[in-house]
């Protein structure tokens, strides 16, 4: 088998996170303290909140398990998207939560919310997969946790995602369109009690009272390495959608909205064809590596049939897209494909 040449994924990791990384250690103070603030206040005027209305935790599962907390979602009813990441559903259990499957929209793995708006549910998780927003139209008969994780940065009608519901998450894993140095995540609201009530569970030591308090607590490293990657954000998504555009000038059959009102940040390129393994296993031949995003038997509920989520994981192969591939591999990657769909 011929030796991977262009990964599926890899890091963007430059000089300029190396250096801020290197600066904290020499500090000596590795726990959480000023980068971490410093993460928090630049997340709020990213998103265009005031000071004071987001928190950064030590990982995206961490943010899920957080904001299920927060809204006290212990014995209520939580709607989660079938297609979506374990995350989802093991902080729905851990926390003590009801779990309402619920299937794919036709059109993307994105939820239909006028279909899950006739579902009964306390809470509903709307994540915006492979980076395309999730439409969320008011008003709305449960509470939203809004989650980014893939689509940090899109916009709808020009403005940012996220703050759509009661809370908004996001992960910073190493996977994901900026990374706190391999795991971290994002927690942010319009009501800053919400945020008040979180960082004080959060931070749990040295405390005066007997409340009971966890670690979640994101290391100063980890803020600092994030620091540098959301000043990177724009060139970012430029440079993704970039490789994107290749790939569907060339002719594939790639996963993307026709509404010019949604944004997508590229987290994904995504593949449609029929014969995943194929293009997979072909792609190989040519060090080039490749996956089935989502397998179907990782969907979420294996007890009923979810038609377009079954649909989405025995047709989509996600396709090697990030900042630093170049044009030139691209267009090979593209090139290959086609000639594997003839």
């Amino acid at each position: 088998m011929k030796k991977i040449i262009i990964p599926h994924n890899s890091l963007t990791i430059a000089k300029e996170e190396k250096k801020a990384a290197l600066k904290v250690l020499d500090s000596g103070w590795l726990t959480s303290s000023d980068q971490v603030e410093l993460l928090e206040n630049e997340m709020c005027k990213f998103f265009s909140i005031p000071k004071g209305h987001a928190i950064v935790v030590s990982s995206g599962s961490s943010a899920l398990y957080l904001a299920l907390w927060i809204l006290k979602a212990t014995k209520k009813k939580v709607g989660i998207p079938v297609y979506s990441c374990c995350s989802l559903r093991n902080a729905a259990h851990l926390i003590g939560a009801k779990p309402i499957y619920l299937d794919s929209s036709y059109q993307n793995p994105n939820i239909d919310i006028e279909t899950v708006k006739k579902t009964h549910l306390d809470i509903l998780i709307a994540p915006s997969m492979y980076g395309i927003p999730v439409e969320l139209n008011p008003p709305m008969p449960f509470k939203i946790i809004e989650d980014i994780s893939q689509a940090f940065g899109s916009k709808i009608n020009g403005k940012k995602i996220g703050l759509r519901g009661e809370v908004g998450i996001c992960s910073f894993a190493a996977t994901k369109l900026i990374t706190t140095g391999g795991q971290g995540g994002l927690i942010m609201s319009k009501k800053k009690s919400i945020i008040d009530e979180l960082k004080d569970f959060r931070d749990f030591d040295n405390r005066d009272d007997k409340k009971i308090r966890f670690n979640f607590l994101m290391t100063n490293i980890q803020a600092a390495i994030g620091r540098e990657q959301l000043k990177k954000i724009s060139i970012f998504k430029k440079k993704r959608e970039e490789i994107f555009k290749i790939y569907l000038n060339s002719g594939l059959n790639m996963l993307d909205t026709n509404k010019g009102y949604l944004d997508p940040i590229r987290h994904r390129a995504i593949l449609i064809n029929s014969k995943p393994n194929k293009i997979i296993a072909n792609l190989r031949k040519f060090g080039i590596s490749s996956i089935i995003p989502l397998r179907n038997k990782e969907l979420l509920d294996n007890k009923k049939r979810y038609k377009n989520a079954v649909r989405f994981s025995k047709s989509f192969i996600a396709l090697p897209i990030y900042p630093y591939l170049s044009k030139k591999s691209v267009k090979k990657i593209s090139k290959i494909c086609l000639k594997i769909k003839k």
